[in-house]
């Protein structure tokens, strides 16, 4: 499944698959106007003559005018795509060319172009004239039609790139669909207690004293994901423990540990591959099951819009108030355990995402690169002050706390002006009440929610 799963994700992202699925349909769809012209041309032709009359030559001349035509189009769209995709590696993160590359309307519309490119073809090669003359009125009619509605496409795309490149388009877009993978692995929330684990420490004790067998890695890469039933499967049927020795996310290395079992004797080959048939490694991250990876995107774009070169604090201000939403979305959710079991036997030991991990994923660097900047402290003392209204949980709070504390040195340090050092020392306190404070019921989350700057 895994496997599949990846084939899937790398086909969606590729510039070929849906172009390709769209000029198999124009093939089609041109084969059978053919098919229905030659069964009952006259008809056509005695009905509407205006619109079906055209000659042997006529029809000829202008399929090859549209299918020439089409061509420089889809020339021109490639060059604008490549452009696009060029501009936004260099101003934002080169992370985010696969985002361009997934995008729908730009598949849709190169595979649109090529489609009528080869329905032109397709229909022009049937022609005849002479004594047997043939013309596929019908097919010659819809491929005027085609025509005209590739001209619409290209002034949509034209739009679409323009609106795609924009900083607020592409953090938006990326956002979107890291809430959207952490809906689907972190479809529970909270209750209105604190959510720690149960003391491990017996449990650790006792593996401490098992012998643990290396499974190695078949392939180098980064782990997309994993499929937990498969490991729980696995542990079950060899009544063993699977220890991951990576998470999603991290890159392996061929032949180096990526799980290890708790077993009497050496895991022969059946169990290696299947192990490894558990995970899907490729070579770059991707957002279905690593939100960490969406958090990652987003900030490299707000570390290069702080970058003295580029100095756009609007940018970093919209990646924060981004991150505030996909934390705020974290903050209520309820993690999965790293210990899971089959009945009540200890199965498999995982590496799950945690929400104080996220948290400094998505504001460390940001924080570090934020020296002076008023602004951005600002905005991410909003955010902690949003994040903490919407969270029960004192792991959430204290990691808050921490940032907190971390923002005020910071602006210790690095602030200057006496105006500014007391605007912060202000939302500094602001935040602090939110945080010491006894946290409310989740009826009453949203009063206490305040603007992020």
């Amino acid at each position: 499944m895994n496997k599949l799963r990846q084939i899937w994700s790398d086909l969606r992202a590729s510039f070929w698959f849906m172009p390709s699925l769209i000029v198999v349909g124009s093939i089609v769809f041109a084969a059978a106007l053919i098919e229905a012209d030659s069964a009952g041309s006259d008809r056509w032709l005695s009905q509407w003559p205006r619109l079906f009359g055209a000659g042997a030559e006529g029809a000829r001349l202008m399929l090859s005018t549209l299918a020439g035509s089409m061509m420089s189009v889809m020339g021109i769209t490639f060059s604008m795509t490549l452009l696009a995709l060029a501009l936004a590696s260099s101003q934002y993160t080169s992370r985010i060319l696969r985002n361009f590359m997934r995008s729908r309307v730009t598949q849709v519309t190169l595979g649109i172009f090529a489609g009528i490119f080869v329905y032109c073809l397709i229909v022009l090669r049937t022609i005849r004239g002479g004594d047997a003359e043939f013309v596929p009125s019908l097919a010659v009619f819809f491929a005027f039609v085609m025509a005209l509605g590739g001209v619409g496409v290209l002034i949509f795309f034209i739009h679409h790139i323009a609106s795609s490149i924009q900083a607020s388009s592409i953090i938006a877009s990326v956002a979107h669909e890291t809430i959207a993978a952490i809906e689907r692995l972190f479809p529970e929330k909270l209750g209105h207690g604190p959510d720690e684990e149960e003391d491990q420490d017996q449990v650790l004790q006792s593996l401490d004293k098992r012998a643990w067998y290396v499974v190695p890695a078949a392939v180098s890469g980064y782990i997309q994901s994993v499929d937990n039933d498969a490991l729980l499967g696995l542990a079950r049927d060899g009544k063993t423990i699977v220890r991951m020795e990576h998470g999603v996310g991290a890159f392996v290395v061929q032949d180096a540990a990526l799980a290890s079992l708790a077993l009497t004797y050496p895991p022969d080959q059946e169990t290696i591959a299947a192990l490894n048939g558990a995970y899907s490694i490729s070579r770059h991250r991707t957002i279905e099951q690593d939100p960490a990876f969406g958090i990652r995107q987003i900030v490299d774009m707000a570390l290069k819009a702080l970058s003295p070169g580029v100095n756009d604090t609007s940018t970093a201000v919209m990646c924060v108030d981004y991150l505030t939403a996909i934390l705020a979305r974290l903050a209520c959710r309820q993690f999965p355990p790293s210990h899971r079991y089959d009945g009540e036997a200890l199965r498999v030991i995982t590496l799950a995402p945690t929400f104080e991990g996220l948290l400094a994923e998505a504001f460390d660097q940001i924080r570090r690169s934020a020296e002076g900047n008023v602004a951005i402290m600002a905005r991410m003392l909003g955010a902690i002050d949003t994040i903490a209204s919407l969270t029960l949980s004192p792991c959430h709070r204290r990691a808050l706390h921490e940032q907190v504390r971390w923002i005020a040195e910071l602006a210790d340090r690095t602030i200057e002006s006496t105006h500014d050092r007391a605007r912060i020392e202000r939302r500094l306190m602001q935040v602090r009440e939110v945080l010491e404070a006894e946290p409310a019921s989740s009826s009453g989350k949203a009063d206490h929610v305040q603007p992020g700057g």
